[in-house]
């Protein structure tokens, strides 16, 4: 059959006007146009401090919410919250005083699933709120947003038995390093290991609790996913950083753990440099935890990575501080789902 198409078109143009040298340099220009960008990645969330499907996991073989917390929260001990603490929420356009159990009350069913067992739940709770007291989202107006950008509140509508019982056991306990609350983010899933805070708030300070730690019983819905994304579609998404026609990305540098701290966007004018969670940002990804592949035809061609960091190896369970609970294992049953409204623990501070 005889090609008739645009490209056939095109090829005979340039093969009398200009000739079969410079004809081919638009054939492959042409090909990279038509090229997808192939990603393959892990984990959803900035990566800081607890996995909320990590503490599942962790939960699901036997280990209580004190090692949980001490696992993810790197040399922290639990103390009390202030007595009398109140919660300053903006719902809406309006800020409620909430009294802190009673808003830690109506945050922990709107996180996870008051189906998870009982350790999660509790782990849960204690970092809420350690959260909301912590927390300074809209300085001296107001604690915490209501929604993802700090965690999630839907008040008395949201309790039930399960999470008020979480509630309940730990009442008052927050995390604490060096004898001050500390800050706890946490996150939907890790992808099997975590990452320091400075790595993922791109600018922020190193916080010694906020570490990133081998997380080997994560393995929710996102622990680990791919997504192609066509080359003119990737440009659209990037736009303003890609310098004359798109042509891929380069990774520079990753954190402690594979999620990308500083890549470069490349065209064919020149390479615009752009932090890990602005270009997550911008291809909508999961998280920063990302490699980076093309796909012509059908040649698939990883993409230059400079940071030294292979694709790691599932990681090895370990112990956290403090061991399991006297009850033993639980059998690592399937992971309950965790529900659409999972927040990030302050996303929005990075």
């Amino acid at each position: 059959m005889l090609t008739t198409g645009p490209t056939y078109h095109r090829q005979q143009r340039c093969l009398a006007i200009i000739g079969a040298s410079l004809c081919s340099m638009l054939l492959c220009a042409g090909a990279a146009g038509a090229s997808t960008l192939v990603i393959s990645g892990a984990g959803d969330g900035h990566g800081v401090g607890m996995s909320q499907d990590g503490a599942l996991g962790y939960a699901q073989h036997g280990y209580s919410y004190e090692a949980i917390l001490a696992h993810y929260y790197t040399g922290t001990a639990l103390g009390t919250a202030p007595a009398h603490a109140r919660v300053r929420v903006l719902v809406g356009s309006k800020v409620k005083k909430v009294p802190l159990e009673r808003y830690v009350r109506g945050v922990v069913s709107a996180e996870v699933s008051a189906s998870w067992p009982l350790a999660a739940l509790q782990a849960q709770a204690v970092a809420s709120r350690t959260y909301a007291l912590t927390a300074h989202a809209g300085g001296s107006r107001f604690d915490v947003y209501a929604d993802t950008r700090s965690q999630v509140y839907r008040g008395v509508a949201a309790e039930t038995a399960q999470t008020n019982a979480a509630v309940a056991s730990t009442a008052g306990q927050i995390v604490t390093y060096a004898g001050k609350p500390a800050i706890t983010y946490f996150f939907a899933s890790s992808g099997g290991m975590t990452e320091n805070a400075e790595n993922s708030f791109i600018g922020s300070a190193h916080e010694p609790w906020l570490l990133g730690v081998a997380d080997p019983y994560d393995r929710g819905p996102a622990y680990d996913w791919k997504l192609s994304v066509s080359f003119s579609a990737a440009a659209a998404r990037l736009k303003g950083l890609v310098q004359g026609r798109f042509r891929g990305i380069e990774v520079l540098t990753r954190g402690v753990s594979p999620r990308i701290v500083s890549a470069r966007v490349l065209g064919t004018r020149g390479a615009t440099t752009v932090s890990g969670p602005e270009l997550a940002g911008r291809l909508g990804l999961e998280s920063t935890w990302a490699y980076f592949s093309v796909l012509s035809g059908t040649r698939l061609r990883h993409e230059p990575d400079h940071s030294g960091a292979p694709p790691p190896v599932s990681a090895t369970p370990t112990t956290p501080a403090g061991g399991v609970t006297a009850g033993g294992p639980q059998g690592g049953a399937q992971a309950p789902p965790v529900v659409a409204s999972t927040a990030t623990g302050g996303a929005a501070a990075g």
